[in-house]
């Protein structure tokens, strides 16, 4: 009987712990139709093939694409070769042995595509290319949320009937992250002139959508959240290791102290090139850090500051953004030095902002340093929900560059001084403190 009612409280031990592991699924809950969008074009047929102009749109209302770029691969579903390219190029041109004369641009069955640099020569460039592969994220500037180039493909079918569609999509940007599903053919786009006075169509079009997965991305998180108050001595750093702990005894180089001698040596070594962080040595090992503080409070508003700190000796971040989640957004009054934009992800629950630096004033945040930070205050009207207690100042969810941030727990928020200090306690930390308590018992009775 004792071992029937251990084997019971083991088991339902376990299932409780199954309720507080994360989900690691590829939704974004405050972008939840986030998708880079590949469109494949047939704008004419030749002898041998067809041509096409490759779109790739970015609709994430917040993720960019930062340099180095996109580079986008696919899986031929016959024998196809790019004869040519204009607005973006293959990095192997691969064995084309078997051609005598017109050599083709490229002969893999697996092409890798790169968007080609600004100032490339105006005989290479179409509309939308030449950007070094960056797009700028749907909300913060959608007249740069696009890339295309246009290829001749031969060795493939020339009509609707015989022409094959690619398989196996790859979007790096720049790194993993991106999942792509199977491209489907769709109704034809249509294409309107300048004067807007008359419309052509593609004669074949597909799309396949890729999205995006923060666990894929990388191993450990990319940025944590610290929170202050005026009406609290009490500094909440980032929680420990909240991005990987501090080792250079096992693991030398993982940080660099920011006084330490051989920092510029370090900085500018081999690995300058490198996209891993080198971040500065810190409690959290963070290359950003967003911190929240509640600066001031008025009869009928209340101010606060946020500042963004770069940790990263190796990433200076263009265009980049926060997403900050708070139900007092809805009141928002002024934003002194970002840009901002309501994100309303839930219909008309305006509880998401957006915020970016401004145009050629601190859109640009350096590399760790003294240079290495932005910040701005922001004002809100106070709402009948308003209260200092129970954490309520603080925001619920801060993305950075699109990545979910590490937050302090709940009860090490600063809290008010008018506030009676409780420890509250949930009930499913009682219910596996008893469970526990009663294996331990039987284990040892």
């Amino acid at each position: 009987m004792m071992g029937i009612i251990f084997k019971f409280i083991i088991s339902l031990l376990f299932l409780l712990s199954c309720n507080s592991f994360t989900s690691t699924e590829a939704y974004d809950a405050l972008d939840p139709n986030g998708n880079i969008t590949i469109k494949w074009d047939i704008i004419s047929w030749t002898p041998d093939g067809y041509v096409a102009v490759v779109t790739i749109y970015n609709f994430q209302a917040y993720r960019h694409i930062q340099t180095p770029g996109w580079t986008l691969g696919w899986t031929w579903a016959k024998k196809e070769i790019i004869w040519s390219m204009t607005g973006g190029q293959a990095t192997d041109q691969g064995d084309c042995s078997r051609f005598k004369g017109n050599i083709p641009h490229c002969c893999k069955k697996t092409p890798t595509i790169v968007d080609l640099l600004p100032g490339t020569p105006y005989n290479q460039q179409i509309a939308n290319c030449c950007k070094g592969g960056v797009l700028s994220s749907w909300v913060q500037d959608p007249a740069n949320a696009a890339g295309s180039f246009q290829l001749s493909v031969g060795s493939a079918g020339t009509s609707n009937k015989t022409v094959r569609v690619p398989k196996n999509f790859t979007l790096k940007a720049p790194g993993p992250g991106y999942t792509c599903g199977p491209a489907k053919v769709v109704r034809p786009t249509k294409f309107i002139t300048a004067d807007k006075r008359r419309a052509t169509q593609a004669l074949m079009t597909w799309n396949a959508t890729c999205t995006y997965s923060q666990f894929l991305a990388q191993k450990a998180p990319t940025c944590c959240v610290s929170l202050s108050a005026f009406y609290n001595d009490t500094i909440v750093q980032c929680p420990k290791c909240a991005c990987g702990c501090q080792n250079n005894i096992t693991q030398p180089g993982s940080c660099v102290e920011a006084d330490s001698p051989y920092l510029a040596s370090v900085v500018s070594g081999s690995g300058k090139n490198s996209y891993t962080p080198l971040v500065q040595c810190s409690s959290h090992m963070c290359p950003i850090r967003v911190h929240w503080h509640v600066k001031l409070n008025y009869k009928e508003y209340w101010r606060v500051k946020i500042t963004v700190t770069n940790f990263n000796y190796r990433m200076n971040y263009s265009d980049w953004n926060i997403v900050v989640q708070h139900p007092n957004f809805s009141n928002l009054t002024q934003t002194f030095s970002f840009d901002y934009k309501s994100l309303t992800p839930y219909g008309d629950i305006n509880d998401t902002a957006m915020l970016w630096g401004i145009k050629f004033y601190n859109d640009f945040l350096m590399q760790a340093g003294p240079l290495g930070n932005v910040q701005s205050e922001v004002l809100f009207q106070k709402d009948a929900t308003f209260t200092f207690d129970k954490g309520w100042a603080f925001p619920r969810r801060v993305y950075f560059n699109g990545d979910n941030c590490v937050m302090p727990p709940p009860d090490a928020y600063p809290w008010s001084p008018n506030a009676s200090f409780q420890q509250h306690v949930s009930l499913l930390t009682l219910v596996m403190t008893f469970l526990s308590t009663l294996t331990f018992m039987f284990a040892y009775a």
